[in-house]
């Protein structure tokens, strides 16, 4: 079957231009347990004459009709419906059948490990909605809906709109407020249920029945953050939220941290925590849900035209998320905790090969434009925005908003309506500002050259700007700490601090590469381990992240410096942190025998931290993570550090220890599975059997890979963690070059989200070698890979570039 064709933005204009929807009336017969579904669409629209087409992605179709005659279902190809529309009232009826999904996207179907329960939730992000109901999916055609779901009489139906069970099994909502096609959900199954009410808007939660307790005892707090975001985001607006109920799903298998579906905001259900979490985690679930009503407002009470103007939705709802969450929850050092989680993420995507302006970022079409929902959109557009609003003060910030707002409500609008909205509002002329920081690609980069007592302002030279930099500099002297605030203007600004060591904008108060200078990384080890300002470390680690990307420091020093003051304050090891680019980065490079200084290091520092605390927890895990000795990670197991409870999250980060040094067994794993089984315990077992270092486990990995073994979204990218361990490089070195012969065939066993995870997930990330690297550059030119494989290779491939730099520069 051919690939379904992905609307270009020149066809949106068209199609735009001829039509206006009226309503959606939404069909859905999920009672089977089966691999399909009944979807009835009924459509009405109002046009201006002449052809165009609806979106539809079905595994059958029953019967399409349009005006009340017989459209021939052949018709349809490779996801396009053609209409020839009479001029005025039109009505499009698609009776069809369409496949439930275990790839996070469309209408996602999950049975739950613990209880063999089924759940079912909707995305119809970016161009999803086409397999779940007919429509004309783009985003500037919104309309209302009427949703009519068929269900198994156990469970609950959620949607946009508020809705009842009418009879066993039948649920009828209202009809929704205008919404684009992308914001359409349904949530469905033996969901466990709490209500609530908060300044007249009814409020709710849900999950799977096995975590039930696990929502109950986390319940007031994700309450209690709901409560406090809504009032602020009231008093900063002045304007209600326009939906009626808010909703929050925690459903399995999502691939994103949530989205924002007005009404019914669905997120990953990690995020209802089963096992002991840091403060980490804590403030990362709590920005979530304060980003998420933000875009109540910003993208769904106003959403871009076009795909190019998403960071409208997420630059927004980046920053305001933040700062909602540091101003009014009890997470007030949520900056500090966001510049170790999200500063990185957006500044290695600003410095690569597919960088892109924060605006305008050129989407030609839907599919590409998914591949920009990156760091750029979310951390560099929100400090920008911070920037802009300390610039122009919250007054005339916020008025601007509220203008655009009430200009636009319940419709679409672009970057110039924003800017206009702040120069009515009295920002002034904010040509030049968006010119520079929102309509061009890349960062400068900001170093310290004490020799010639200048700081030194570098813009990238692919993408020259001429860009003012406002930022705090920490410098060090005799052990003490102070601050000073620097205006650079130019190429060079006259700047001679006296101090051991100089930390450019370790605050994040500008968007900037900043490098720190060969005496500040000489000063650290004896200086880190006193600093106590949090935020302050944070800036540490990001000056040490930047010039490990450019070659500007030395493996063996950043491995000095985590040995003289591990960071444990860091509290998460998601991917994007501290102690992941650590291990995953910075140790294949560093000299023999860093591993061992590493683990020595981290043990050393947990028997000095409080018993229970939260980093102790988080150096218990760096513990595990840096343990070559099967005795030692059992012992772990068996006796514990006082203070540390052996739960879960830990007993499985054990077990995936000890199967990537082969010190235990299949049998072993499955067992440990077998005592608790869950749906997170499953994801770990897969991660755990591809970890082990035999060829079997090798080959069940590629197998996940290739789609001849058949996993959910989760599942696959545990299994390419688990493909590439260190040290088991001689074992995996055929998957080098099969990855390269093999990855374009991907796209035919998957797309959207879980591709392009798939592509990142299972790349030769061991393989630091120019070979690879010529391999990985080869395919990425290759102009008939799929546009979502090509830029996670073209990033890949640049990681890869940079550790060879590395290698080069310090090849000691």
């Amino acid at each position: 079957m051919s690939p379904h064709l992905s609307l270009q933005r020149a066809e949106a204009e068209a199609r735009r231009a001829l039509l206006d929807v009226t309503s959606y009336d939404v069909t859905l017969d999920l009672a089977a347990e089966d691999t399909t579904f009944r979807s009835v669409t009924r459509v009405r629209f109002t046009s201006r004459g002449g052809a165009t087409f609806a979106d539809l992605k079905p595994a059958a179709v029953a019967s399409i009709h349009l005006n009340g005659s017989p459209i021939d279902v052949d018709l349809l190809d490779r996801g396009r419906l053609p209409l020839d529309t009479v001029a005025g009232e039109n009505e499009l009826v698609v009776d069809a059948t369409m496949r439930f999904r275990n790839d996070g996207e469309g209408l996602h179907r999950s049975v739950d490990p613990a209880d063999g329960r089924h759940y079912v939730y909707g995305m119809s992000f970016m161009d999803a909605a086409p397999s779940v109901f007919a429509c004309f999916d783009q985003p500037d055609l919104k309309a209302p809906y009427t949703l009519h779901v068929t269900a198994p009489t156990d469970w609950h139906v959620f949607a946009n709109a508020a809705g009842a069970q009418v009879e066993p099994g039948r649920w009828e909502f209202e009809e929704s407020a205008p919404l684009s096609t992308y914001f359409v959900t349904v949530v469905a199954g033996p969901y466990h249920l709490i209500e609530d009410v908060h300044d007249g808007i009814p409020l709710g939660l849900s999950a799977r029945a096995s975590i039930a307790a696990d929502l109950d005892k986390d319940a007031d707090e994700i309450l209690t953050v709901t409560r406090q975001s809504f009032d602020e985001f009231h008093r900063l607006f002045g304007i209600r939220y326009a939906f009626g109920k808010y909703h929050q799903a925690f459903v399995p298998e999502f691939n994103a941290g949530a989205m924002e579906n007005p009404g019914c905001v669905t997120f990953r259900d990690p995020l209802v925590f089963t096992s002991r979490v840091t403060r980490g985690l804590r403030i990362q679930r709590a920005t979530t849900i304060a980003h998420e009503m933000a875009h109540q407002w910003f993208g769904n009470l106003v959403t871009p035209v076009w795909w190019d103007d998403l960071w409208l939705n997420e630059s927004f709802a980046e920053y305001l998320g933040n700062r909602v969450t540091a101003d009014v929850t009890e997470y007030a050092d949520t900056w500090a905790d966001m510049s170790y989680a999200r500063r990185q993420w957006g500044l290695v995507a600003d410095q690569g090969p597919s960088t892109h302006p924060v605006a305008g970022n050129g989407a030609t079409d839907a599919v590409s434009a998914l591949q920009d929902f990156d760091g750029i959109s979310y951390t560099k557009g929100s400090a920008i925005l911070r920037q802009l609003s300390s610039s122009v003060g919250d007054d005339v910030f916020f008025r601007g908003v509220v203008d655009h707002f009430t200009r636009h409500r319940f419709g679409n609008a672009t970057l110039h309506d924003l800017v206009d909205a702040w120069e009515r509002a009295g920002a002034g002329d904010l040509a030049g500002f968006a010119g520079a920081w929102l309509l061009t690609a890349g960062p400068d980069r900001l170093e310290l050259d004490r020799a010639a007592g200048v700081l030194r302002r570098t813009p990238p030279a692919d993408h020259p700007a001429d860009r003012s930099h406002s930022f705090r500099v920490a410098v060090a002297s005799g052990g003490s700490w102070r601050t000073e605030t620097v205006q650079v203007d130019g190429p060079e600004t006259a700047y001679a601090p006296e101090g051991d060591a100089v930390l450019l904008d370790p605050y994040d108060d500008t968007w900037a590469v900043t490098i720190p200078d060969p005496a500040t990384i000489a000063a650290l080890p004896s200086l880190l381990p006193a600093i106590e300002d949090g935020h302050l470390r944070a800036g540490v680690w990001n000056g040490l992240r930047n010039a490990f990307q450019n070659a500007a420091v030395s493996p063996a020093d950043v491995i000095d410096i985590a040995v003289a003051s591990f960071p444990v304050e860091d509290t998460e090891d998601h991917t994007r942190r501290t102690r992941v680019w650590l291990y995953s980065r910075v140790l294949p490079l560093a000299p023999e025998g860093s591993v061992e200084r590493l683990h020595d290091a981290v043990l050393g520092k947990l028997a000095t931290l409080p018993e229970g605390s939260e980093w102790q927890l988080a150096g218990f895990r760096a513990a595990v993570a840096t343990s070559a000795d099967p005795a030692e990670l059992r012992g772990f197991l068996t006796a514990p550090p006082a203070g540390i409870e052996v739960d879960r999250d830990l007993r499985w980060r054990v077990l995936v220890r000890l199967a990537s040094l082969g010190a235990i067994d299949r049998p072993e794993l499955t067992a440990a599975f077998d005592a608790a089984p869950s749906a997170e315990a499953r994801v770990e077992l897969t991660r755990a059997l591809c970890s082990l270092p035999d060829a079997t486990a090798k080959e069940y990995a590629w197998s996940v890979f290739t789609g001849e073994t058949d996993l959910p979204n989760y599942d696959v990218v545990a299994a390419g963690a688990g493909l590439w361990r260190a040290g088991q490089e001689e074992l995996t070195r055929p998957y080098v070059d099969r990855y390269f012969v093999e990855l374009p065939a991907t796209a035919k066993v998957r797309s959207g989200w879980v591709l392009a995870d798939a592509a990142e997930a299972f790349f030769p990330a061991t393989s630091i070698s120019e070979d690879t690297l010529a391999k990985a550059l080869a395919l990425a030119d290759d102009p008939e890979l799929d546009g979502p494989l090509r830029r996670r290779l073209t990033d890949a491939a640049d990681a890869l570039r940079r550790q060879l730099a590395v290698k080069a520069a310090f090849p000691a």
